[in-house]
């Protein structure tokens, strides 16, 4: 697993599927949900890895289509030092299904930037 992930937001996901994996040789590493169509496809190309979210309504031409997911040791302690640094939080943190603590921040310059945190989900 990456420390940092670069995400695309796409309305073409199995597009981008075909693209990065037929260029690059991307191989599927992580889906969510596991059946049916994917909301989340993580995919390895040599030593990195690749995140495609599915989202149908991808709004204005100017909205972020590419983020950054940085994994953290605590996403908690991480989100509280945010705003003194100019950033600024746009949502979380929540215990995702997929064993992540995640929250929404941006850099001060506007960037969308996930932070992650593994954690253990009941079974």
């Amino acid at each position: 697993m990456s420390t940092i992930q670069p995400v695309i937001i796409t309305a073409q996901q199995d597009v981008l599927v075909g693209f990065y994996t037929q260029l690059f040789g991307a191989e599927e590493t992580f889906r969510v949900p596991e059946e049916g169509p994917p909301f989340y496809l993580g995919l390895r190309i040599g030593d990195t890895d690749l995140g495609l979210v599915a989202k149908s309504d991808l709004g204005s031409r100017e909205a972020p289509r590419i983020l950054l997911s940085i994994a953290v040791d605590d996403v908690d302690e991480t989100l509280g030092r945010v705003t003194a640094l100019g950033g600024s939080v746009s949502g979380g943190p929540n215990d995702m299904p997929w064993g992540q603590r995640v929250a929404h921040i941006q850099d001060p310059d506007g960037n969308p930037v996930n932070l992650t945190q593994p954690i253990t989900v009941p079974s």
